[in-house]
């Protein structure tokens, strides 16, 4: 029993990075109805800007609590504000055109942004200062570092702030009202485009504290990193119902347990098909996902 929930704390651990970059994904589709397949690979921009920052401001001998923040806020802006450019340069101006062609630009996002870091930092796995761990503490024989509970912790506290912004703010409303109809929000004097651009914002951000935590957490980043994990955050936003925010959080910690007990049950090696099963089976059975989509009032 000790050993099953090891694997449910392990899950949760590898499903907060799922559940906010998920969070992004419900994010973009709830405004623009796009699944932006770049997202994943911002993750991993994210992480390599916190790598960046913490390579630099750990040589200087800055407080480790110092360092933390400004490599979580370098990498949060820096990440937000490519997710911007990426919004106004290639999708806005995509809006009106078919889907598939706003589809395929997000696939060519994807491979610019993974050979402009393959160009910048290598092919070779680039390592994370050895910040946190493993202390903590046993209950019933499963161990549970500090590290652990403050990414489950943060990653809760992220949706829960998210979700507050989105249905209890004056721009969050407006958000709201932009997903349901984007004309008559504009009529109604909504600066449609301004607020693409923050969704975009806000998603990137959420990547890239995802992409920091999972490099300090793991200590080994590599410019493939965004791929596979943005396949399954996509995922997770699905089984939870692509548009809810909620819903994309318990995706993500389903989509990690699920890896977590697929890994340590039976092989790592059949992780990918246990995850990208669970995919299918949900758009055959239930494309809405667990929570189903909101139609009146998405996000």
């Amino acid at each position: 029993m000790s050993t099953f929930f090891q694997f449910v704390v392990e899950g949760l651990t590898i499903g907060s990075f799922y559940a906010l970059v998920a969070l992004g994904y419900t994010m973009v589709y709830g405004i623009i109805r796009l699944i932006n397949f770049a997202h994943g690979d911002l993750f991993m921009v994210g992480a390599f800007v916190g790598w960046t920052a913490l390579a630099s401001l750990t040589a200087g001998r800055l407080p480790l609590a110092l360092a933390l923040f400004v490599a979580f806020a370098a990498a949060m802006l820096a990440t937000g504000v490519l997710g911007v450019v990426i919004a106004r340069v290639a999708y806005q101006p995509l809006l009106r055109a078919p889907r598939l062609s706003i589809l395929i630009t997000a696939l060519g996002i994807s491979l610019v942004l993974e050979n402009a870091v393959l160009i910048g930092y290598g092919a070779g796995f680039r390592t994370y200062p050895h910040l946190l761990t493993h202390t903590g503490f046993e209950v019933f024989e499963v161990h549970i570092t500090f590290a652990q509970i403050g990414i489950v912790a943060a990653s809760i506290a992220l949706m829960a702030a998210l979700y507050l912004f989105v249905h209890h703010t004056f721009i969050g409303t407006a958000m709201r009202a932009l997903a349901i109809d984007q004309d008559a929000a504009r009529l109604m004097g909504i600066d449609v485009e301004r607020l693409i651009q923050l969704t975009f914002f806000i998603g990137s951000a959420l990547a890239a504290v995802a992409g920091v935590m999972e490099g300090l957490f793991y200590t080994q980043i590599n410019f493939f990193m965004g791929f596979v994990l943005g396949l399954r955050a996509f995922t997770a936003a699905v089984l939870g119902g692509v548009g809810n925010i909620p819903g994309a959080m318990v995706g993500g910690f389903l989509i990690g347990l699920l890896e977590a007990f697929g890994a340590g049950y039976v092989s790592s090696q059949w992780t990918d098909v246990f995850v990208f099963g669970v995919l299918i089976a949900v758009l055959v059975v239930k494309p809405t996902g667990l929570f189903g989509e909101r139609v009146v009032e998405r996000m």
